[in-house]
């Protein structure tokens, strides 16, 4: 589980929850049920309306899909594909085949079945690219339903309060409903800024950097597998893939790759 996800969620709704028992407000007056389905059902409603049905009607699996750590070992795909890389220069490219049942990632798997089987590099290139832009779009998709509702729900709080007012106006002759009127009125307006930016917006924002991340990966492993088909040095490529890692992660190899040689 990528606990940050849950974390920052909980956090953000606990520093909500401390502000009001901080300004000894009474929690129940924050609490409104029509106001809660106008602002939640609203803005839902209005994303699945705004995206292909497919997309549009897995929101709730694409918010659970945030609490799901996505790891990727970086540093184990490098040293992955060296060894490969070794192997195919002392072996040759079809000793290859050997290993594809081992590799989990698909998108590896097919690459190199792909050299295996003799396919030219451009056209190996070409059909790796399309399974890229289908991961990317798959992902900005995922993240545009989120931004989707995050830009709405805030508009629904609105419409909420409107029709609180509404309502309130209609009993003007009351003067003592004016206040608690007013008040209910702007509970969905709190509601609808307080999901947009403590639930929606962050785990859209989650997928967006998630996304970057899987493409790096998949750049990552295309460019070691052409390296490889095209015969280059396995020296050679390791230093080419270790430009994919930031200072950390170059840290962290330099040392596995010290304790492997001594």
């Amino acid at each position: 589980m990528d606990i940050s996800t849950l974390l920052g969620v909980v956090m953000a709704f606990g520093m909500v929850v401390f502000g009001i028992i901080a300004n000894k407000s009474d929690l129940g007056t924050f609490y409104n049920l029509p106001s809660l389905f106008i602002t939640v059902g609203g803005s839902l409603g209005s994303t699945i309306a705004a995206h292909p049905k497919e997309k549009g009607f897995k929101i709730i699996n694409i918010m659970l899909s945030t609490l799901k750590e996505q790891k990727v070992d970086t540093i184990g795909l490098i040293k992955t594909l060296v060894s490969f890389s070794e192997k195919a220069r002392r072996e040759g490219l079809l000793s290859l085949e050997e290993n594809l049942n081992e590799i989990d990632d698909p998108f590896m798997k097919k690459a190199l079945q792909l050299v295996v089987d003799g396919t030219d590099p451009d056209l190996l290139k070409n059909m790796m690219e399309i399974e890229m832009e289908l991961i990317e779009d798959d992902l900005v998709t995922q993240k545009a339903v989120l931004d989707s509702a995050g830009a709405f729900a805030p508009a629904y709080g609105m419409i909420g309060t409107l029709i609180g007012l509404i309502a309130m106006l209609k009993s003007l002759n009351n003067p003592e409903t004016l206040g608690p009127g007013m008040s209910v009125a702007l509970i969905t307006t709190m509601y609808g800024s307080v999901i947009a930016n403590g639930i929606f917006l962050p785990m859209a924002e989650k997928i967006g950097r998630r996304a970057a991340k899987i493409l790096l990966e998949k750049r990552l492993i295309l460019e070691g597998v052409l390296s490889i088909q095209a015969g280059e040095n396995p020296r050679v490529l390791e230093e080419k893939l270790k430009s994919f890692l930031n200072l950390q992660e170059k840290a962290v190899y330099e040392a596995s790759t010290e304790e492997v040689s001594v």
